[in-house]
């Protein structure tokens, strides 16, 4: 069996070949009609105007019958089979196309359209000619525990051969869309904060360093854009929000990849109740979107129900039953609110007026994964001085994931922030969830992984 490296150098032998006749194997410019599922669906009446037409793909499958061969050609809407003859092509390029043609080549063909014995839409091609030589063999299978890493390094094989892994994240980028639908319908605005940060905040967690050169100056990728999202509250916004990227420089599991991407927001003279309400409305439309307006989604052999309402648990009476919180939420399968957090974990959150031990705040589980954080915003610049000095206590002690002093932070606080309510929202395990996917890697393009050599 010939090894990757032997097929690559015949491969490269053929593209040399082709360069010998003139061919431009990898030109600038192609001719289309249409992307194929267009093709497809208008195919009836594209076939009684008998108009010839231009396709452009990527061969997926070939198949010689005698003096005749059929293959497959897959763009990004869909796949077309293709007839190709030496009466069509004439001899000579029939025998170049069999000799020199390769799965995985992007081609243009031009052809007529028909349908053979078995009733299959087909073009029969009158021209052909490669637009992209694959050097590379196609992995011929893409499946099993053993090929998982290669299938994270090498996404773009695991897209190209898994059309469930293709699926996963086109549902992703329609969750994106749909949660950004949804918040600008009810008058939100998206603005973007930065991501190079001279104090990192909004999170206790331990931020990745870096250097500015042009001004000699020490930076950290934020953990949160939450403080900079406060800062547009107290500018006037009353209800705003970001998509991004953070940045975490702490442990990797199936549930936490050191580059994620989470939905921040901040709406004005509301508090973490109406919240609880707001994001049962926010979820009962995504997944009514996503999942063609049914509100159980199965994952991981459960079916899950977003029906209003939800379930509420308390964190302490969570934490005697189980013994610990890890063990606690990953038994919250159905939708649950998780409320009564002791203050000291949420530092930018106020406290409960009844109880000021407790934070008022609350976090959603479902599927035994933490999907949001929420809670009624600390607004009391004085306060907030006071325990981010205690944060910052922990830090010169070696907490290396407490909160920083932001005194910028604190004086726009002094110029007055309206009181408001805000959420943040991991889109990866949302992400997940809506896909049946039993680890954050499976739905994050290109997640960090450790270098093969």
């Amino acid at each position: 069996m010939p090894t990757l490296e032997e097929l690559r150098q015949v491969r490269i032998q053929k593209l040399k070949n082709l360069i010998e006749e003139g061919e431009d194997i990898y030109p600038a410019k192609v001719e289309r009609t249409a992307p194929i599922d267009f093709i497809v669906k208008k195919f009836l009446f594209l076939r009684l105007l008998k108009k010839k037409i231009n396709l452009v793909g990527r061969i997926k499958t070939t198949r010689i019958h005698g003096r005749a061969a059929f293959f497959d050609i897959e763009d990004g809407s869909a796949k077309l089979q293709c007839f190709v003859s030496p009466k069509e092509l004439g001899s000579k390029n029939y025998e170049k196309f069999l000799n020199n043609f390769d799965i995985g080549d992007f081609v243009e063909i031009n052809g007529s359209l028909f349908k053979t014995k078995k009733n299959e839409k087909t073009i029969r091609v009158n021209s052909l000619k490669i637009i992209s030589k694959a050097l590379r063999p196609l992995p011929e299978k893409w499946h099993g525990l053993k090929d998982v890493e290669e299938r994270y390094r090498k996404r773009y094989l695991d897209i190209l051969m898994n059309l469930e892994i293709k699926e996963k994240f086109l549902i992703r980028s329609s969750l994106i869309r749909e949660l950004r639908s949804f918040l600008e319908n009810n008058g939100f605005i998206e603005f973007e904060t930065p991501m190079l940060q001279l104090i990192p905040g909004g999170a206790t967690a331990k931020p990745f360093l870096t250097h500015l050169n042009a001004l000699n100056l020490d930076l950290y990728l934020r953990i949160a854009p939450e403080l900079y999202l406060k800062r547009l509250l107290v500018g006037g916004f009353e209800k705003i929000y970001e998509i991004g990227r953070n940045f975490r420089n702490e442990g990797m599991d199936a549930s936490h990849n050191p580059e994620f991407t989470m939905l921040e927001a901040y709406i004005a003279y509301k508090d973490s109740r109406y919240l609880e309400y707001f994001i049962q409305e926010l979820f009962e439309y995504l997944i009514k979107k996503l999942n063609n307006g049914n509100l159980v989604i199965e994952y991981e052999n459960n079916h899950i129900d977003f029906s209003k309402p939800w379930q509420q648990k308390d964190y302490d009476k969570l934490i005697k039953e189980c013994g610990d919180f890890d063990t606690a939420k990953k038994n919250l399968i159905q939708p649950t609110f998780v409320v009564g957090f002791p203050a000291e974990l949420l530092p930018l959150s106020k406290t409960l007026e009844k109880d000021k031990s407790k934070a008022d705040a609350f976090q959603v589980f479902a599927g035994g994964l933490e999907l949001i954080k929420a809670f009624t915003e600390l607004n009391d610049p004085l306060e907030q001085q006071k325990r981010f000095e205690s944060q910052e206590r922990l830090r010169v002690e070696g907490d290396k994931e407490a909160q920083r002093l932001d005194e910028d932070f604190i004086e726009s606080l002094e110029y007055g922030m309206p009181p408001a309510a805000g959420f943040g929202m991991g889109i990866d395990r949302l992400a997940m969830l809506l896909t049946d996917s039993h680890t954050a890697r499976e739905v994050i393009l290109f997640p960090t992984m450790r270098p093969k050599d």
